[in-house]
């Protein structure tokens, strides 16, 4: 017996879990493509390092060539036939360079490596929080949308029980036929709202298994609810915006590499050195065997001067592409002061519509449930009253659940734009 409920809490406890928000934002982050191919291209970036190194490291190459030859036919200068000779030759050679100064050009390019990565990590992480705010949206806006076909199909249910009723009553002369007419068309606009419901919901179903890469689930998990934690202020948001917002910090560090860039095309303009040593081995197989050996040291100097007029432009080109990035930082900056300013209003805004959509379901179930009982005691209520009401009472619970949804997203939102939004970050409710 004590196996059975160990099992039996164990299947609920993985239920639970597979419907609440942090197990799709777990599997969002593992199946993602989007996320996966980032993933990718930092590591392929990584490699830039390495590449960059290599100008700081000696080459070795080896070389090795055999050949054959035979000459026949041969005469001298008075015409007389010559013997028939052949030649053979193998040469081996080992040939060693090492770069002794580039204008810094190396140095430069491994400066401009590591910030690539650095911004690859930054645009990872731009991701990862895209991915975890559209995971979010996905998963609360399906939670909406499944209330909402709920909520359309529970109204179809009433007004089918009301036509019902109302034919009893038309026959008792308990109404008119105008009160009749009245819930049939009520009915048949419930089932024309249930219709979209459904739709809404199929494409919001699609929208969530597309972002998620996991199948939507069958039942929503109404106590599961996740947060994060935010800034009391406004002006604290924009201060930690200014310091963690991924799209300024790449904009940095886009300005940090144009600097890199330019110095590298600086540097091609300078003397470079480079010192080269070889070795090679000679044998001519003849009738005679030839060896020989040679050890070379070569020291290059390289100062180019004039290329067509390439090289002072390619200077120009990153001196333009420095002050671009320059203009697009200062803008990034003052873009993530408003766009933080506007998540942060959105923010307090649908806090305030929660609470007033939340009375305003609480007034619209009281004056529902009042009028229906009137109504069905033969009262003074007239079918329009209850149709309005009940009108409004689907209106109100659409409402709130709307208003839920916006809320949570929006905290998300904000949470994205102060560079806060990560796995680690989430809390439940």
């Amino acid at each position: 017996m004590k196996k059975f409920l160990i099992l039996l809490l164990f299947f609920y406890n993985t239920v639970n879990a597979e419907n609440h928000p942090q197990f799709f934002i777990d599997a969002a982050l593992k199946n993602n493509l989007k996320l996966n191919a980032e993933r990718k291209n930092k590591k392929s970036i990584e490699q830039n390092i390495n590449i960059s190194r290599s100008e700081f490291l000696p080459s070795i190459s080896l070389s090795s060539d055999q050949s054959s030859s035979q000459l026949s036919k041969k005469t001298n200068q008075s015409g007389s036939n010559l013997p028939d000779s052949n030649l053979d030759t193998e040469t081996k050679k080992i040939s060693i360079d090492q770069k002794i100064f580039q204008g810094f050009k190396g140095y430069n390019s491994l400066k401009k490596s590591e910030l690539e990565v650095k911004r690859a990590n930054f645009k990872l992480n731009k991701v990862t929080q895209q991915t975890i705010l559209d995971t979010v949206s996905a998963y609360f806006d399906f939670v909406f949308k499944a209330k909402n076909e709920q909520f359309n199909l529970s109204n179809l249910n009433l007004f089918e029980r009301q036509v019902e009723s109302d034919s009893a009553r038309l026959q008792k002369g308990e109404i008119t036929l105008t009160d009749l007419a009245q819930s049939e068309s009520s009915l048949a606009g419930a089932n024309a709202n249930l219709i979209k419901a459904q739709t809404e919901l199929l494409v919001s179903q699609t929208n969530f298994e597309r972002i998620i890469g996991e199948k939507a689930p069958n039942s929503i998990n109404e106590n599961s609810n996740i947060t994060v934690d935010l800034p009391n202020t406004l002006q604290q948001s924009i201060k930690n915006a200014k310091t963690n917002n991924f799209d300024l910090i790449i904009a940095r560090l886009d300005y940090k590499i144009a600097e890199k860039d330019l110095n590298i095309e600086k540097a091609k303009l300078s003397p470079s050195a480079s010192i080269n040593y070889s070795k090679s081995e000679n044998k001519d197989y003849s009738s005679t065997v030839d060896e020989s050996e040679e050890e070379k040291v070569k020291a290059t100097i390289t100062w180019p001067i004039i290329k067509g007029g390439e090289n002072i432009s390619s200077v120009k080109k990153s001196s333009f592409n420095k002050q671009r990035s320059l203009l697009l930082l200062k803008d990034a900056e003052k873009k993530v002061v408003s766009e933080t300013t506007n998540a942060w209003s959105k923010y307090q805004s649908s806090e305030g519509v929660l609470k007033a959509t939340e009375s305003q379901l609480k007034a619209a179930e009281i004056a529902n449930e009042g009028i229906t009982l009137e109504y069905d005691s033969g009262n003074t209520r007239t079918t329009l009253e209850v149709i309005q009401s009940r009108s409004l009472l689907l209106e109100s619970r659409i409402a709130f659940a709307k208003a839920e949804r916006d809320f949570v997203i929006s905290k998300f939102e904000l949470a994205f734009q102060l560079g806060a939004l990560s796995a680690k970050a989430i809390e439940p409710l």
